[in-house]
C-alpha cells in the first residue's frame, strides 16, 4: 500500500497547487502508515516535493510538453501497479478533473473530486468535500481498492515537513493519445488564473477593450492574473481563456478583486471558493456586493488607477 501524487508542472516546473496537494498526501500517508510518493512530468525542481513529505518522486523526463490526459493516465497506471498505491491524491485543476476520470476508468478506481480535508473515516474510506457550486457538503465514501482523491484549492493548505525526497528520473512506456486535444492559448510570462495567489477580473464596467489597462495595471503590482466575465469573453474584448465563472475557469484563489463586474449567479458560483472577494461597482445595488467580503462604491475609472498608485507607494515603502 502508498498513497501516490499527481505532481503537475507548467514549463517544466512544478505548479503552485503540488505544494498543497503534496502536504494533503503526506498527512493521508501518515495516517495510513504508509509510503507518500509522487510522479511528475519533465519537473526541473522535482526535490522540492521533498520540503511537503514525499520521499520519492518519479520523474517521467519523456513525457509530451503539453499536457496529454490520456498519455499521463497511461504513465501513471504504470506507477500505480507498480507501487501498489491505493490512495492516488490529485489537485482540482481543469487538467486534474480531466486525467482523474480516465485514471479511474483505468484502474477500475473510485473518484471525489473538491476535498477540502482529510478523510474523517479509513474504512470506509469518508472525504468530505464540497458541493452545489461550493454552497453545501458532502461526505463521500469510497468503498474501492483504488481510491482517487482530487483536493480542492486553498483547501488543505501547504504544510511543510522536510523529508530526504529521491528524483528517479523514468522514460516509461506510453502510447500516442486518441482523444481530441483542445487547443489553449496563453500569454507567457504572466501569472495563470490556476497558479496566481490574486486575481483581478474585469467586467463591461470597463466599458471596451481599450480600458482593459486598468485591470492590467493593478495585475502588475498585485503580481495578479487577470480575467474576465463572460459577456466581455463573448464581445471579444478578451480572450476566453481569461473567462472565469461556472462557464469558464472556476476561481479559489486567496484574493479576487472584482472591477465593473455585476456578479450574475453563474459568475458567481465560479469564484465564490475564494477567500476574499473585493467588489468595485458603481451600482450600490450590484449582487456581488452581497457576497463581497469588501465593496467600493465609485468609478472604475476613478478608483482603479487610485488603488494602483497606493499600492506601488506602498510596495516602494516595503
Amino acid at each position: 500500500m502508498s498513497v501516490l501524487l499527481f505532481a503537475e508542472t507548467e514549463n517544466n516546473t512544478l505548479k503552485r497547487n503540488a505544494a498543497e496537494v503534496a502536504s494533503y498526501a503526506a498527512a493521508l500517508a501518515k495516517s495510513l502508515n504508509t509510503n507518500s510518493l509522487a510522479v511528475a512530468f519533465n519537473a526541473d525542481n522535482a526535490q522540492d516535493l521533498g520540503q511537503y513529505g514525499i520521499s520519492k518522486v518519479y520523474n517521467i523526463i519523456n513525457a509530451p510538453e503539453q499536457f496529454d490526459a490520456n498519455v499521463y493516465a497511461h504513465a501513471l497506471s504504470q506507477y500505480i501497479s507498480n507501487t501498489n498505491a491505493t490512495h492516488i491524491v490529485v489537485s482540482s485543476s481543469a487538467d486534474a478533473k480531466f486525467l482523474a476520470p480516465l485514471l479511474a476508468a483505468k484502474n477500475n478506481a473510485a473518484y471525489v473530486p473538491n476535498a477540502v480535508a482529510l478523510p474523517n473515516k479509513l474504512e470506509p474510506l469518508t472525504v468530505k468535500r464540497t458541493a452545489y457550486t461550493n454552497k453545501a457538503f458532502v461526505h463521500t465514501e469510497l468503498d474501492a481498492e483504488i481510491n482517487i482523491i482530487g483536493v480542492g484549492n486553498n483547501s488543505f493548505g501547504t504544510v511543510e515537513q522536510f523529508v530526504d525526497c529521491v528524483v528517479e528520473n523514468d522514460s516509461p512506456e506510453h502510447t500516442a493519445s486518441n482523444l481530441d486535444q483542445v487547443s489553449m492559448s496563453k500569454e507567457t510570462g504572466k501569472a495563470t488564473i490556476a497558479d496566481a495567489d490574486v486575481v483581478v477580473s474585469g467586467g463591461r464596467g470597463l466599458k471596451g477593450p481599450e480600458n482593459w489597462h486598468l485591470i492590467e495595471d493593478l495585475a502588475d503590482v498585485l503580481n495578479a492574473a487577470t480575467a474576465c466575465s463572460k459577456p466581455v469573453s463573448d464581445m471579444g474584448w478578451r480572450s476566453h481563456d481569461e473567462h472565469v465563472g461556472q462557464t469558464g475557469k472556476p476561481v479559489s484563489t486567496n484574493l479576487y478583486i472584482a472591477i465593473g463586474i455585476s456578479g450574475a449567479i453563474q459568475h458567481l458560483a465560479g469564484v465564490n471558493a475564494s477567500k476574499v472577494k473585493v467588489v468595485i461597482n458603481n451600482d450600490p445595488e450590484a449582487p456581488f456586493f452581497k457576497a463581497a467580503d469588501y465593496g467600493i462604491v465609485g468609478d472604475a475609472f476613478e478608483v482603479v488607477p487610485a488603488l494602483t498608485e497606493k499600492l506601488k507607494a506602498f510596495k516602494a515603502q516595503s
